[in-house]
């Protein structure tokens, strides 16, 4: 039997989204995932000619859905003529760079930030994340399912029995990337403390900053996943943050989102920073000339005129990767970017004190959480005069969670006629009372509104979650969170 990955895709309700493809656990069955693992690499097969019999990294987070599908994916691997080579439980800019460093494929099994009813895959080819359009190349695959291979329901028949070569080397190698080029006193007495709730990556941090000489104390470990989000901070994590600072004096508190690709980092006195704001800082510590980074992000990037080049993209790795290379190609030197989640993507390598640190264009977290603290090190400065030498334009994003998709879809067109007076008109008449009389609309991903007045209001429904996401920016940080709270209180109560 046949099946189109795009068919199954509409069947399922597993989609590619902004990162690689996610739904509910319940619909991301064996067969699903097998399915998407076969086409993923019969692609590579015709558009990277990936020999028979190559080895294909797997690792996954720690939600409880991940072991089942690494199993799936480990089935649809060898079904496919590949050996599966099992990097264990680490976070995604780990295995990538292992599919990098051997020229293999990797795929990690995380669902990223979001509950643990749901879950995902991300795809590596052997050259780094896919794009956009290697997606389109996936969801083209026909895919051939052995008779009686799955369950009625698309469980497999027979569980996943091959042997999986170890590979823990993988994790080593991310650690020892930021070791060796850090060096080991870099961060010689620094009191950390290591937010490590349900992270996979959170074993690794707090051992790459105590080899780099810091003080570590772990907090909060759990074994239930705890869906910790990088760009919609949940109160009690903010309570939390200030709290373990005014009892343990700590110089900074770090931690990352579930697949410890996205940071977390507070200054000495527990105020989270946001993820735009640490990537401008980290990219000026390692020299960037050229940042790419999406349309969602605080415009003290071009503020603070540290980068000859500021490329805006939609809202996504894959798209960020994309406007990097755009960027090498028109002469920078020295390129990366981030995203508002704060994920680091490092595009060309970088050199300091006669070290190199090697591209990683993927999203990182490690690389943010190390930069600032040793900039901060180095500088005998507090973290929190670090940001301040940013503008002061502060961004706030939330949620809401549960939101139907078709009431986002019915949202975002009412306000996109195809006439721009009407929808300006429309805009103003819905918003006019909260930011005033708008100056521009950019539809690059979602619908941004900037006001006369300076303050942003950016509304995107997400990717692949029924979510509907809100960005601000002004002036203050209690400007922007006021904005928005209500503008999303607003979009909650749209009839349209």
């Amino acid at each position: 039997m046949k099946i189109g990955v795009q068919e199954l895709m509409a069947q399922s309700g597993v989609a590619f989204g902004t990162s690689g493809a996610r739904g509910l656990v319940s619909q991301m069955s064996d067969r699903v995932c097998w399915v998407y693992t076969r086409g993923f690499l019969q692609y590579l097969a015709a558009s990277e000619n990936l020999p028979p019999g190559s080895d294909v990294a797997i690792a996954g987070d720690l939600r409880p859905s991940t072991p089942r599908i690494m199993a799936a994916i480990a089935d649809a691997v060898v079904q496919a003529g590949h050996r599966p080579v099992l990097c264990g439980y680490i976070p995604s800019p780990a295995v990538a760079l292992h599919g990098l460093r051997a020229g293999v494929p990797a795929i990690m099994v995380t669902g990223s930030h979001i509950p643990a009813d749901r879950n995902g895959i991300k795809f590596n080819k052997p050259t780094g994340e896919i794009l956009k359009d290697d997606e389109a190349g996936i969801r083209a695959q026909w895919v051939e399912i052995p008779a009686a291979h799955f369950t009625e329901d698309g469980a497999l028949r027979a569980p996943f029995a091959a042997a999986l070569d170890s590979h823990p080397e993988a994790v080593r190698h991310y650690a020892a990337r930021y070791v060796d080029f850090f060096g080991r006193d870099a961060l010689r007495g620094r009191r950390i403390g290591v937010y490590a709730h349900s992270a996979v990556g959170r074993d690794v941090v707090a051992e790459v900053f105590a080899a780099l000489g810091a003080e570590v104390t772990q907090l909060a470990r759990s074994e239930a996943f705890v869906p910790v989000d990088t760009e919609a901070i949940r109160d009690e994590d903010v309570a939390l943050a200030r709290d373990w600072s005014r009892e343990f004096g700590f110089d900074a508190i770090v931690s990352t989102d579930g697949d410890s690709d996205r940071p977390l980092i507070a200054d000495e006195t527990g105020e989270w920073l946001r993820g735009d704001i640490a990537g401008i800082l980290c990219a000026r510590f390692l020299g960037a000339d050229a940042i790419a980074t999406p349309v969602s992000c605080n415009t003290a990037v071009e503020l603070c005129g540290w980068f000859s080049q500021v490329r805006r993209t939609r809202i996504g790795s894959p798209w960020v990767i994309a406007a990097m290379a755009d960027a090498e190609t028109s002469g920078a030197t020295q390129v990366m970017g981030y995203e508002a989640n704060g994920g680091f993507l490092l595009h060309s390598p970088v050199w300091r004190q006669g070290r190199m640190l090697a591209p990683l264009p993927t999203r990182d977290a490690l690389i943010v959480l190390l930069a600032l603290n040793v900039a901060a090190q180095e500088q005998d400065v507090p973290l929190s005069a670090l940001r301040s030498a940013l503008p002061q334009r502060v961004t706030a994003s939330d949620r809401l969670a549960n939101f139907a998709t078709e009431k986002s879809r019915a949202i975002m067109a009412h306000f996109d006629s195809g006439d721009a007076n009407t929808d300006v008109q429309r805009l103003e008449a819905t918003f006019g009372a909260l930011a005033g009389p708008l100056a521009t609309v950019d539809r690059t991903d979602g619908l941004r509104m900037v006001a006369v007045s300076g303050d942003i209001l950016h509304l995107r429904p997400s990717g692949n979650a029924p979510e509907f996401r809100c960005y601000t920016e002004a002036d203050s940080a209690e400007r922007a969170a006021h904005l928005n709270r209500a503008c999303l209180a607003i979009v909650k109560t749209l009839s349209v």
